[in-house]
């Protein structure tokens, strides 16, 4: 893999936004983890999965019934991967590192591992946002054309409607596809996985032997195999959609830049956070119940300045980034509303699918 460096020689920006942060938290005598409104949401979300899994199983379901419990379990499970497996991988749900170890297990119960997406996600995108060629959330696709850089092919023209059926459905490719291909691999996309353990291998191993009891033996047991291939569909399209909108919005919208990676080294000429600024937007800040559910991940451009902070502090320290941002003349990247953002990618995708100047 080419090596990619940042110009961090005048990080002025940064310093400063961090020490404005810093103080915040000092001043107002608070933890930069989670709190009571954190812990209330796991309190909240894993226990009303559990219900609705229960009575998947167990009360006798008619088709509209089964199929609407199941997409609401499939969005509950989305949640609780952005309120409580996201902020534990990223060491800011707790102080204890045994707390965020044990939470961040929550993504294997899922369907996915939280090893392979804490390199994956922690090291590589958080690092490298937005760089084709080595961020692994925008790789390069004969599916999907998520940057200018990227070969257009013919059935890039309609992407941006087929593109709904591509993220209803990545959580099936996720749990039984891109897992595996990178735990075989040992790589994502073109990066060395980080050496895996003898127990992360049995973690691995023991949470997809788990994922099909608790997802279809048990189901299939209690409800049969149709009954149990209608919901588990309804669940994975709605878990699936609802992940993949959310991370989308954050990086591939209009006002979002990309850099290009290809065989040779490259140095970025802004500093590692003022990249994070330029490849990075927020959505729908002054929405509550979209930023409970999304787990603060539409403050997505706090997030990535300070990913070990906890996402219930982003509203608070979005006004400390925001002035320093105009006080360097920097772009803070923020789309009023969820719908507008929406819009904003689908326009993006659709200019995207447009055949190139250039291509033959």
């Amino acid at each position: 893999m080419p090596k990619v460096t940042f110009n961090n020689r005048t990080s002025q920006f940064y310093s400063e936004l961090k020490a404005n942060v810093d103080n915040y938290f000092s001043n107002n005598k608070i933890k930069k983890t989670g709190n009571w409104k954190l812990y209330l949401k796991a309190a909240s979300l894993v226990p009303a999965a559990i219900v609705i899994y229960i009575c998947l199983l167990l009360i006798e379901q008619s088709l509209f019934s089964g199929l609407l419990l199941s997409g609401v379990l499939g969005f509950v499970l989305a949640s609780i991967g952005f309120n409580v497996m996201h902020d534990a991988c990223h060491g800011s749900y707790s102080s204890k590192k045994w707390m965020n170890n044990t939470l961040g297990l929550t993504l294997n119960a899922l369907g996915g591992n939280a090893f392979i997406w804490k390199f994956k996600h922690n090291v590589i995108h958080h690092t490298y946002t937005n760089v084709d060629g080595i961020d692994d959330d925008i790789a390069k696709s004969p599916i999907m054309r998520q940057c200018h850089t990227q070969k257009w092919v013919p059935a890039h023209r309609i992407q941006h409607i087929y593109v709904v059926l591509v993220y209803a459905i990545s959580s099936f490719a996720w749990v039984f596809i891109m897992d595996f291909t990178k735990y075989f691999k040992q790589k994502i996309f073109r990066t060395q996985l980080q050496k895996m353990s003898n127990n992360e291998h049995v973690v691995f191993w023991l949470s997809k032997v788990l994922y099909l009891v608790f997802y279809i033996a048990l189901p299939v047991y209690f409800v049969g195999w149709q009954a149990w291939a209608i919901g588990f569909t309804a669940m994975h399209l709605s878990m699936g959609l609802t992940l993949a909108l959310v991370f989308q919005l954050a990086h591939v919208v209009e006002h979002t830049e990309f850099e290009l990676v290809e065989m040779d080294d490259k140095i970025i000429e802004n500093e590692w956070a003022i990249h994070q600024l330029r490849t990075t937007a927020n959505f729908a800040p002054r929405n509550k119940i979209i930023s409970w559910f999304v787990g603060g991940l539409n403050y997505q451009v706090e997030h990535h300045l300070f990913p070990r902070v906890s996402h219930i502090h982003y509203p608070e320290i979005s006004g400390i980034v925001a002035k320093t941002c105009e006080k360097y003349n920097l772009p803070y990247n923020v789309y009023s509303t969820m719908s507008g953002a929406v819009a904003s990618h689908f326009r993006m995708m659709k200019n995207l699918g447009k055949k190139p100047a250039h291509a033959i």
